[in-house]
């Protein structure tokens, strides 16, 4: 039987069924031998099935609560479930007796980070960075929990470091263009363009310096130019991911079928101090920016994005697929108890509220969710952002998401994300029909920027909130931002986003026709 350090050496070789036999021979043996579980764990966690990694590596951290290892690899699997709140509490565990490894460091901050908890995460990756000279990721993670808290120099000065270290390391080069503005004297295009070159059929690669190329020559002023990078960078992924319009549009009309009438709803959850904010709408349509000027409010937190509520739908429908969201998950509503999971949703998320009363879910595609919200939560308020439909969708066009999960594939296309918006606008519009108006509010963009401070009142009483000019001052918001809006939102309002699109001369005719009317 390997020990901890051998057993992960032969595993990082790949010898899976060598370290597997070992390790049952081991609990054979012994029933309660931490390290068998432990490696079986990492060899699930290899294998994708986190579901048993996490039940292994608990397994191990009982018969052994002294070893670092177990909790570490216990809140990794964790954050990849997005179980974040889970995820955090081992990670806790985990840094009370961690030594000087740097791996293990790093790990816990990048569950740190994860979890929105930035200012636990920086001082550990400083720590592994320390420990460890050489690794050009530490420095890459570092620079992104920095960015998120506003440090932007430190953000700067460590994807520098990371670059130093591997010139090659595209993400690294991505952030610090969208770290600022690029001008003609100051930007990276030579080397982007060379690295894009080199990385051949590499669709992650092309994504994000595709990605950045287009961000510079927009920051240009040469949107054609930017436009048609966009479209070069998203090619290979449109290849791989391509949108599942059947599949959408179910998924859209299961979200419908959610909503029952007061009177037919029987899951009512009637805790009166239970009252989350979720602040749902397409991405980069104003999301973060109501999520800032609600959260500088002193009785509101903001808790990020959370995948709680989806999880828990998810985990109470039981359905096979393997996706978090989608149309047989949903039609699953009538058979679940929606008063357990917003209990469940209340006891998973009260951390994240950091003692205040009030605590912002800011999840986009909750906007789904709406009417199961209402039923599961009856006193939280959903508001869902709107902008107009051209903007929109070249928002969500230009914007770089995680390729993780599927939810995003729609924004590989433009007319992709025509197709997505125009069931986004269905659904908002339906929403407002049938929800109460104290609980389902619409907020246009553009209205906040031409008219914040009715806006924010409006935003205010609608939540139950009374009056702080703080909320005026959002881009003095000191707190976290894990979004792209990182750097934007701690800005003072601008209007320059609005009506971008026009700036792109014809290029967006065919969007413009496939949104029609809209």
């Amino acid at each position: 039987m390997p020990n901890l350090d051998s057993g992960l050496r032969l595993l990082a070789q790949r010898k899976f069924e060598q370290v597997h036999a070992d390790c049952i021979a081991a609990i054979k043996v012994d029933v309660r031998n931490p390290v068998a579980y432990f490696l079986l764990g990492v060899i699930a966690s290899e294998h994708g099935k986190y579901d048993k990694a996490v039940e292994l590596f608990s397994t191990a951290e009982t018969y052994d609560p002294t070893e670092p290892h177990y909790p570490t690899y216990l809140a990794m699997s964790l954050s990849t479930l997005r179980r974040q709140n889970q995820a955090k509490s081992a990670a806790d565990r985990a840094s009370r007796i961690t030594n000087d490894n740097p791996h293990l460091i790093d790990t816990i901050a990048v569950v740190y980070s994860r979890a929105g908890f930035h200012e636990a995460a920086i001082p550990l990756f400083k720590r592994a960075i320390e420990l460890q000279q050489g690794r050009a990721n530490m420095h890459y993670n570092l620079g992104a929990s920095a960015q998120f808290i506003g440090d932007f120099e430190l953000a700067s000065t460590a994807y520098n470091n990371a670059l130093e270290l591997d010139p090659s390391f595209y993400r690294a080069w991505a952030s610090l263009v969208y770290l600022d503005t690029q001008t003609a004297d100051n930007n990276f295009l030579d080397q982007l363009k060379e690295l894009f070159q080199q990385n051949g059929d590499d669709s992650d690669a092309k994504l994000q310096l595709g990605h950045a190329i287009a961000k510079t020559y927009e920051d240009l002023g040469d949107f054609e130019t930017s436009l048609s990078w966009l479209h070069s960078a998203k090619k290979g992924k449109l290849n791989e991911l391509r949108y599942d319009r059947l599949a959408g549009e179910a998924t859209f009309k299961a979200a419908r079928r959610t909503y029952v009438t007061e009177s037919e709803s029987t899951n009512r959850n009637d805790d009166d101090q239970a009252s989350p904010i979720f602040i749902v709408g397409l991405p980069r349509t104003g999301t973060t920016l109501v999520d800032r000027i609600l959260s500088s409010h002193s009785q509101v937190t903001s808790a990020g994005e959370l995948n709680v509520f989806a999880e828990l739908v998810k985990g109470e429908a039981g359905t096979l697929s393997n996706l978090v969201l989608d149309a047989d998950t949903l039609n699953k509503s009538d058979d679940i108890d929606l008063a357990r999971i917003g209990q469940q949703y209340l006891e998973r998320s009260r951390d994240l509220a950091r003692g205040n009363d009030f605590m912002i879910d800011k999840m986009p595609l909750n906007f789904f969710y709406a009417g199961l919200i209402h039923r599961a939560l009856p006193n939280a308020r959903i508001i869902a952002l709107r902008r107009g439909a051209m903007d929109s969708c070249l928002s969500n066009y230009r914007q770089l998401f995680s390729t993780q999960y599927s939810f995003y594939n729609y924004t590989f296309d433009l007319h992709d994300t025509a197709y997505f918006f125009r069931q986004f606008d269905d659904l908002m519009n339906y929403w407002k029909t049938v929800l109460p108006a104290n609980r389902f509010m619409q907020v246009q963009y553009e209205d906040i920027v031409f008219d914040q401070e009715i806006q924010t009142r409006g935003l205010l009483e609608f939540c139950g909130l009374d009056w702080q000019q703080g909320c005026m001052n959002f881009h003095e918001n000191t707190a976290p931002v894990s979004t792209a809006s990182s750097v934007q939102v701690r800005q003072p309002l601008y209007s320059g986003s609005i009506g971008r699109w026009k700036k792109y001369g014809n290029k967006l005719d065919d969007l413009r026709a496939s949104l029609e009317s809209l």
